[in-house]
């Protein structure tokens, strides 16, 4: 049983990009599964299934890789009204290349692909919501991608403190670092400046 809380929220999240009745609503949840994810609980392991989807009602994850040397990489990270996966496993259904980490006890929706599939198939407005999340999440990645090869670090780290304030409350500093590929040292010295 989906929360009410929970409910008007994810609906609220789908009206930001299309209209959904309450019973569309309910036959949209249908498809999902609420669960909870105490903090340091992994949504996904390296080289497990990364089986959903998953629309984050409340908390915080990190999307990472570990390299052969034990250094962790973060990808993204993921907040309220944020989705996450190893989309390249979802997809694909093949083993996942990420760690997907609960940093705070985190409560989410998630989709299976199967279900997201079938949803898709006898919902044409949740393709199209489907598809502009993708395409916001391609615009967003572009830009990191473009921000860190033109902007040094110093200016990387303003950005993402302009645009995620936030953040920066709830994540490590030594989070910060590895998101922005520069040891904590550098880190402590913007946040000096």
């Amino acid at each position: 049983m989906i929360p009410s809380e929970v409910t008007a929220a994810f609906k609220k999240h789908l009206e930001a990009l299309i209209e959904v009745s309450d019973s569309e609503l309910e036959f949209i949840l249908s498809f999902f599964e609420y669960r909870k994810f105490k903090k340091h609980q992994f949504l996904i392991q390296k080289g497990g299934t990364a089986e959903y989807s998953y629309w984050l009602y409340e908390g915080l994850t990190k999307s990472f890789f570990t390299d052969e040397a034990g250094k962790e990489h973060i990808l993204q990270f993921a907040m309220e009204n944020w989705w996450t996966s190893d989309y390249e496993a979802y997809f694909s259904e093949q083993p996942a290349t990420l760690d997907v980490d609960c940093i705070e006890n985190t409560t989410v929706l998630c989709i299976s692909y199967q279900n997201r599939e079938k949803l898709c198939a006898q919902m044409h407005k949740m393709e199209h919501f489907f598809r502009k999340k993708a395409n916001s999440g391609y615009i967003a990645l572009q830009k990191r991608f473009l921000n860190s090869y033109t902007n040094n670090t110093k200016e990387r780290y303003d950005l993402l403190l302009k645009q995620y304030p936030a953040l920066f409350q709830r994540v490590p500093k030594a989070f910060i670092a590895s998101y922005l590929g520069v040891t904590r040292e550098t880190l402590s010295r913007f946040q000096e400046s």
